[in-house]
Order: structure tokens, then sequence, then C-alpha cells
């Protein structure tokens, strides 16, 4: 599996999340799946998915007490995903102990942890009480995360030159907010394109609507390829 690309698999019911997958290449691409579309399908969804060649990036985001985010984290891995992700919030001995959870697992997921979501802006920060910048408290959870043994982050590809620097090539930047350049922004407050993305130093481009929503969603995946091959 080369490409960096993940897929939002952005639909509110199985079917048509499944009617979508068959018009890509298995190869071309991992899926993401999140809360609504899990909520709605449950493990069946992600065991249909794998039977058709998909590698997934299970996007719950935990957050509770290190004991029951273990525990689920456990549950998760068993499934078989590729990637799985935790908050960075929920702080280092829950990190720790979600990281611990799966240690054991026969094939061991990607642990991942979500700093700042890519539709907060300053004003956000500033409500919740939090004097720093995005960056700058995307930057000190994802080093909580890398004490935690974690495998990367979720992060703005705005931040991704500065975690490259700080937290080196081996660790990961799963980075949505991308929009190839003709794309509408939509809900999200902070985007980048896939080339620009990559460039900055992202490890795999979380990407939804422009593909989910294209006539040919398959097209729009190979020209996304097709760009981020040129860089290497």
């Amino acid at each position: 599996m080369s490409s960096r690309v993940i897929v939002a698999l952005d639909f509110p019911t199985a079917a048509e999340a499944l009617a979508f997958v068959e018009r890509l290449d298995p190869a071309s691409c991992r899926l993401k799946v999140g809360f609504e579309l899990y909520v709605a399908a449950g493990p069946a969804l992600i065991e249909a998915l794998r039977d058709r060649g998909f590698e997934i990036f299970l996007d719950l985001k935990f957050h509770d007490i290190p004991n029951t985010v273990a525990s689920v984290c456990r549950v998760a891995a068993d499934l078989g995903v590729w990637m799985m992700n935790v908050h960075a919030s929920g702080g280092l001995a829950m990190m720790s102990a979600a990281r611990e959870a799966i240690e054991q697992v026969s094939q061991r997921p990607y642990l991942i942890a979500v700093t700042v979501l890519t539709s907060m802006d300053q004003s956000d920060l500033n409500g919740l009480g939090i004097d720093r910048t995005p960056g700058d408290q995307a930057l000190m959870l994802a080093g909580l995360a890398r004490d935690a043994g974690l495998d990367g982050v979720v992060c703005s590809a705005q931040e991704s030159a500065w975690m490259r620097e700080r937290y080196g090539k081996e660790f990961l930047l799963v980075t949505p907010g991308i929009r190839p350049a003709s794309a509408e922004v939509g809900d999200q407050k902070r985007v980048m394109t896939p080339v620009d993305a990559i460039g900055a130093g992202s490890s795999h481009l979380v990407i939804g609507r422009p593909i989910t929503r294209a006539d040919d969603p398959q097209a729009v995946l190979d020209q996304i390829n097709a760009d981020l091959a040129s860089l290497t």
C-alpha cells in the first residue's frame, strides 16, 4: 500500500458506504470510519470493508479514564483495523494505558492521538480557557503522545513542519482538512492542498467530500495520487 490518502467515509448508513467503496480501488487509498457510520453500522462494516481489501482507520477519538480507554482500544484493535486514535487531551496516563492495551494484539494497529481539531481556531481555544495558539497547543499535545509511546498524531497540515522537525521522520502525522485547490473549504478552518501538506511533512492525508461527492471519485483519487507521486 503506497497511497498516502485516507478517504473519509462520511456516510450515514452502511449501504451508502459500501455502495461508494465499490467505485474505489483498494490499492489507491485507505478508508476512515468515524462516529456516525460506526454507530450506524458497527463492527460488521469494518469486516465488510476489510473483506473488500481496504485498510481501515477507525476514527473514534477515545477519551475517558485510562482503564476504560485501554479496554475499548483492546476491543477495537481486535477488529483488525490498520489505525485507531484517542484524544491527546485525555493525558499521558490515558494514552499510555491505550498503547499498553494493544501491544499483545497479533496485528497491532497504529495508535495515534488527536491534538487540536482542524475545525478549531484561536477564538475556539480561547473560549475553552486555553491561551496557547492552535499550533502551540498541538505541539504540546503531540509531545505527550510521543512520551506515551504512540505512533503519531492527528494534526493540521499547518503544524506538520513543526511536528516533523521536533519529533522526527518516524512519527506519523495524519492530517485532515485537506482540500484540492479546486475544492470548497467547507467547515474546516485550517486547510491545505495535498501536495503542500505532504511537502510540509504530513504522513497521511484524510480527504472526504472532494472525493466522496465527486462524479468520478476514483478519477479524483488517481489525480491526487499522481500529484503526490510527482514529489518523490
